[in-house]
């Protein structure tokens, strides 16, 4: 008889023993390490159970506790690409209402993008909120270069609405240019990913 192993992923302890700062290498190993158990050890689950603890895992651990983990991987790394993709989801959770104005706002500027990230029509607050979840459950149960495709078309729509809404508001400005950082970094990512390189 064969025997399903539930694939294991970062629990409190992971985070009960990060190491100190006084040690960043350390630190980042660490963080690339739950990476990728999170992301590949994963992947081979049929659990809706398992996509759906990765889904809430900033909201059960909060995101300081992963930017602990990630916030200083660089950008081409899973570990990176995974912190970018809980600040987005972080960002529309946060406030739903905005992010559905945005990407309103951004959508008939940047259709290819608008039709990649696949958010239904009208994009209301609970939409977004759900595209910004479907998007990161893709990490698990898609394909992951896609997912991260699909993420940075998402935050493109978000940046051009967030340019378009902001009317003098500087930081509403810089906020829409990270954007589009951050949707050139998940690009990127998705690229190596591709090459199988993204670790």
């Amino acid at each position: 008889m064969s025997r399903f192993h539930r694939p294991a992923l970062p629990g409190d302890t992971v985070f009960d023993e990060l190491p100190g700062d006084e040690d960043p290498a350390l630190r980042a190993e660490t963080g690339a390490r739950v990476a990728r158990l999170l992301v590949r050890g994963a992947r081979n689950s049929e659990d809706a159970a398992v996509a759906e603890r990765v889904v809430q895992l900033a909201d059960a651990h909060g995101l300081d506790e992963l930017a602990a983990l990630w916030a200083q991987a660089p950008a081409d790394s899973l570990a990176g690409a995974l912190w970018r993709l809980y600040l987005l989801q972080s960002s529309v959770h946060r406030d739903p209402s905005r992010a559905a104005r945005e990407f309103a706002a951004g959508r008939a500027a940047a259709p290819v993008h608008e039709v990649v990230a696949g958010v239904v029509d009208p994009p209301g607050p609970t939409e977004v909120r759900q595209l910004a979840d479907t998007v990161l459950r893709g990490v698990v149960v898609a394909d992951l270069a896609i997912t991260l495709e699909r993420a940075a078309a998402f935050a493109r729509v978000l940046a051009v609405g967030r340019a378009v809404l902001a009317e003098n508001h500087p930081h509403s400005t810089r906020s829409a240019s990270r954007l589009v950082v951050t949707a050139e970094q998940l690009e990127r990512a998705a690229g190596i990913e591709r090459g199988g390189q993204l670790g």
